[in-house]
């Protein structure tokens, strides 16, 4: 019997010695020694501060309804969509298909902002045709901004989930005389509801962790993520700010292990009951389902595309719900913003290679070596997706205040990095996944050292895995805010954190036009990167 030559150790590496040694150090520096710090910060009487006063229940209590709430009504719009795209086969399914996709690449903070030009008091609804003089700042603006925000997550996982149940079960089901409403209840809604359950725990973590629709939305509606930020700017008080930060991060580990142990369990449940749908059995909806799902895609669609009109009409409005004259100051006032925007491009660019490196090192590592301390490398490397962005950042810079570090750009770039590494090493762990242990086998048995094998032959056939780890890293960080908003200085301000003071200094003309040119730099990355993806997927057919 032939034993499996996979890299057993690294010892008879030097250098896969030294990666592994940079790799540790890296996680332990960059990641457990702030959140370390950060969580043993707090003195007693900061705890007993926090824990017995009025103002932090009540911002607590607000912060577990807009979680319930927000993950509600977001998984619930995210599967009627999905259902509707995917099992109800509506008209123009696959131009549906597409909004969720198109709005989950936007920076994070567009939708507030969006949100304030069309529903606050000169909003384009509210304001101009409505004519109403009321505000929706606050509980029921910041429910419907996460809704809109975080729904295309729930779409694409209960998407994938339905497409995935085999529809024969539905149609033998029919040919017993079951009506629809009750295949519905009994099939398809019980073989979705792991998708349903592991979106609706991915969301709730999420909108914990939220900054910025929160900071332009919520008005006087406090909630954790954004008081850490207040303690510590408004009231230079950093144990509270620590002990809040404390409050948010252990729900969000507790909901993500619980997310994890439930998604493996289930979803190997669900492959054996469901499996793929064949291509030829296909299910059948009534006409009136039919004018439902596409009255109910179609409002969703036209929400999302508002998002959009107001942020390119707030560019060229002379002021926003009082004068709308066309005008292009604001966007020649984007000129006074080089710096913020070069910042930005910059540092998304280095923070998406340098995530995308470090996690391909650490995935190779993890799964094609026995390495010392694999289980704690892939454990601490994930940890960053449970940290809220904003405590995060708290913990780097009480961290660098302790020993004296001021470099405000690489504190920037690292919390960048490691706020989207988790993201990069999934997905190039993934893609590693997908290629046989026998080829690593061939290559070593000719004499390829490990290193070799990684640049020769399993990043070339992981190179979809590696592009789009450096895209979405780049897309979400040239946009990131809640992690960086404590790290920016004078010399390294950043295009997210101009548009949040422009938005609170009621210049929302500005604000908009900085919106819009991130966006179009977000679609025109993910366009050549898609591009450069065919193109290297034909040149090594």
């Amino acid at each position: 019997m032939v034993k499996n030559s996979k890299v057993k150790t690294i010892e008879g590496s030097i250098t896969l010695t030294i990666i592994w040694i940079i790799i540790c150090l890296l996680l332990f520096i960059c990641i457990l020694l702030p959140l370390l710090f950060v969580l043993t910060s707090p003195s007693f009487s900061d705890f007993k501060k926090v824990l017995f006063s009025s103002i932090w229940k009540k911002a607590c209590l607000n912060t577990l309804i807009e979680v319930l709430a927000s993950t509600f009504f977001s998984v619930l719009t995210g599967f009627l969509y999905a259902y509707g795209v995917v099992k109800v086969s509506i008209p123009a399914k696959r131009f549906f298909s597409l909004i969720p996709l198109i709005h989950l690449v936007t920076p994070p903070f567009v939708g507030g902002l969006s949100f304030i030009l069309l529903l606050g008091k000169q909003g384009f609804i509210t304001k101009t045709i409505l004519g109403l003089d009321i505000s929706l700042y606050g509980f029921p603006g910041l429910l419907i901004a996460q809704t809109l925000c975080f729904f295309p997550l729930a779409y694409m996982i209960c998407a994938q989930t339905l497409e995935n149940i085999n529809s024969d079960y539905e149609i033998a089901a029919r040919t017993l005389n079951a009506g629809r409403l009750k295949i519905f209840f009994t099939i398809t809604l019980p073989l979705s509801m792991p998708g349903i359950i592991s979106a609706a725990l991915y969301i709730a973590v999420s909108v914990m962790s939220d900054f910025g629709n929160p900071m332009i939305v919520a008005g006087r509606y406090r909630v954790l993520a954004v008081e850490i930020y207040t303690q510590l700017t408004g009231w230079i008080n950093g144990g509270s700010s620590a002990v809040l930060g404390i409050l948010l991060v252990i729900p969000s580990i507790i909901l993500f292990v619980f997310q994890n142990k439930y998604f493996s369990k289930n979803m190997a449940k669900l492959a054996v009951v469901g499996g793929k749908a064949s291509s030829n059995t296909k299910t059948s909806a009534s006409v009136s389902a039919k004018i439902f799902f596409t009255f109910f895609c179609s409002f969703i669609t036209i929400c999302v595309i508002l998002q959009f009109f107001a942020i390119i009409a707030g560019s060229f409005q002379k002021i926003w719900g009082i004068n709308p004259e066309f005008t292009l100051k604001h966007i020649q006032n984007i000129a006074r913003c080089k710096k913020e925007l070069i910042n930005s491009l910059r540092f998304a660019i280095e923070a998406g290679l340098l995530s995308t490196l470090i996690a391909s090192f650490a995935a190779f590592l993890v799964l094609r070596t026995s390495c010392p301390l694999k289980k704690y490398i892939d454990s601490l490397i994930q940890l960053p997706a449970v940290i809220p962005g904003s405590l995060f950042g708290l913990a780097l810079l009480l961290f660098s205040s302790k020993i004296n570090f001021h470099y405000s750009n690489i504190l920037i770039l690292i919390a960048i990095t490691v706020g989207f590494i988790p993201f990069s090493y999934r997905s190039i762990s993934s893609a590693y996944s997908q290629i046989k242990m026998t080829i690593d086998d061939a290559a070593l048995a000719l004499g390829a050292s490990p290193l070799k094998l990684l640049f020769s032959i399993i990043y070339p056939l992981s190179k979809d895995g590696l592009l789009n780890s450096f895209i979405y890293d780049f897309m979400r960080g040239v946009g990131t805010m809640s992690a960086v908003i404590f790290l920016v200085s004078f010399d390294t301000p950043l295009t997210s954190i101009k548009i949040l003071n422009l938005a609170e200094q009621g210049f929302w003309g500005d604000a908009a036009a900085l919106a819009l040119v991130l966006t179009i730099i977000t679609f025109v990355i993910l366009l050549t990167g898609k591009l450069i993806i065919r193109f290297w997927g034909k040149k090594y057919e």
